[in-house]
């Protein structure tokens, strides 16, 4: 019913470890550094994903708990699969438009703990559990609404496949920014 959940788990167990790979060992001032006052630092990049892929949880609970009651907006039969292919297309890493961040899931703009990165690798088993608590369930037949849109709805599927590929967006981001001149050595 699922076939693309255990690679999606996967992928996220990976994008995991290549934080730790290439962040792991960075200082606070390397974290929190930005290339300019208008552009994220590597610490932001990850707390913008921790707090995005939050917004999710509650409702993947409610449904695992609860079990699916669609909205009548839920149920309109293509505007999910219209807004799923709008959704990746934004947040692929090989997008060139730069999107900027819905207010309730903009990273902190002050510094963030030299944990970052560790509270990252915690925060993808978290998603992993909530990616396999749904393992039982028709994924592409559960329409949820968008934790960051209102507007915008997708199947649950859908949802896992936009948090892994905003997640390897991001990440591609903060190597860039590792690699920006002026980083801190």
């Amino acid at each position: 019913m699922n076939e693309e959940l255990p690679k999606l788990i996967d992928e996220a167990n990976a994008i995991a470890d290549d934080a730790q790979k290439s962040f792991g060992h960075l200082s606070a001032t390397q974290l929190n550094w930005k290339p300019s006052p208008n552009q994220w630092s590597v610490a932001q990049c990850f707390d913008h994903l921790i707090v995005i892929n939050s917004a999710a949880f509650p409702v993947v609970e409610q449904i695992v708990r609860d079990g699916y009651k669609p909205t009548l907006q839920q149920r309109l039969p293509l505007l999910p699969r219209f807004f799923a292919w709008m959704v990746l297309k934004a947040v692929s890493p090989e997008g060139k438009s730069k999107y900027k961040a819905a207010r309730h899931v903009e990273p902190s703009s002050s510094t963030i703990a030299a944990d970052i990165v560790n509270r990252f690798k915690a925060h993808q088993q978290e998603l992993i559990r909530h990616m396999k608590m749904t393992e039982k369930l028709d994924l592409g037949n559960i329409i949820i609404t968008s934790p960051v849109a209102s507007f915008a709805t997708y199947s649950m599927l859908n949802a896992f496949k936009i948090a892994v590929t905003h997640e390897h967006r991001h990440l591609l981001q903060a190597k860039r920014v590792t690699e920006t001149a002026g980083f801190p050595s």
